[in-house]
């Protein structure tokens, strides 16, 4: 049961297999490895789970909350595995956050056809039912695996974990991980990613990230979509980036249409430079050679 919504997990399927939830070992480890929460801060944000929102009959406000944190305590032990994974072979993995229709897989399927030449891409995708969109992701020539979440609301990074060992990702490549369309619920669950990518179309309101603070505090970076519809809409560009920035005064913004190619290039520039990060973290630095004084 997730303790923001209350929302049950259903049958979790990966690929149409169900996938058990009881198992406790994915990428070589249990899930009684240490960890802290350097993480959160590291990513700046938190968990923001208020007791007064979780309700469920016959169940007292005090045992909600202990609830709710064994599960948010239990996902970052799988989340820092995944971290370390991913962080061993130098791989990027972001997680791409939204309401439903905001355009992501259309954005992810013009990234793939646009950088695939440079970039080994795969794809985790999120829905609670069907593989449509998985199955638009493998048209441009990239592995994806779909997870179905049945009922439940978000990825965790249980079944990404168990994804990715599907996946079995190149060596510095790029893991996008498309959640479940949802601006609630995924921003309190850390699936070991690099950066929380939210994107936003402009036919939601420019309040949005007044509306859901916590996915958009959570956010490295926010990606303003489908601009080429703006002529045709009452959407005030500039509130929506001063209600983002008033949320998360770090955040970055980008405008973009995956339809005409507007903000794209910027969009490539900073997922490239991320890249370049996530390789150099993999890679043993050498100690300068010091010449022997005679």
């Amino acid at each position: 049961m997730c303790g923001t919504c209350g929302c049950g997990p259903g049958e979790t399927r990966l690929n149409g297999k169900k996938l058990n939830r009881h198992d406790g070992h994915h990428h070589g480890h249990d899930h009684h490895h240490g960890h802290d929460h350097a993480h959160a801060q590291h990513h700046g944000h938190h968990h923001h789970h208020d007791a007064q929102h979780s309700h469920a009959p016959g169940l007292s406000q005090a045992r909600m909350v202990q609830i709710e944190q064994d599960i948010l305590a239990k996902n970052d032990r799988y989340a820092a595995a995944n971290r370390a994974a991913f962080a061993g072979r130098g791989i990027l993995s972001l997680n791409l956050v939204s309401s439903p229709g905001s355009g992501k897989t259309t954005l992810l399927t013009r990234t793939i056809e646009d950088l695939k030449s440079e970039i080994a891409f795969s794809v985790i995708e999120g829905d609670q039912q069907t593989e449509n969109d998985a199955e638009r992701i493998r048209q441009t020539g990239a592995p994806a695996v779909q997870i179905n979440t049945g009922k439940g609301c978000h990825l965790d990074a249980h079944m990404v974990g168990h994804a990715v060992e599907t996946l079995n990702p190149e060596p510095e490549s790029v893991v996008l991980i498309e959640n479940v369309g949802n601006l609630v619920c995924p921003a309190s669950f850390d699936l070991g990613e690099a950066h929380k990518v939210v994107v936003l179309s402009v036919t939601e309101g420019e309040d949005k990230p007044l509306k859901y603070p916590d996915m958009f505090h959570a956010a490295d970076l926010m990606m303003l979509n489908k601009a080429d519809l703006l002529p045709h809409l009452n959407f005030d560009v500039d509130a929506c980036v001063a209600a983002a920035r008033r949320v998360n005064p770090r955040i970055k913004i980008l405008t973009t249409s995956a339809t005409t190619g507007e903000g794209l290039a910027d969009w490539y520039a900073w997922l490239k430079a991320s890249q370049a990060i996530a390789r150099i973290g993999a890679r043993p630095v050498e100690a300068p050679h010091i010449q022997a004084a005679e």
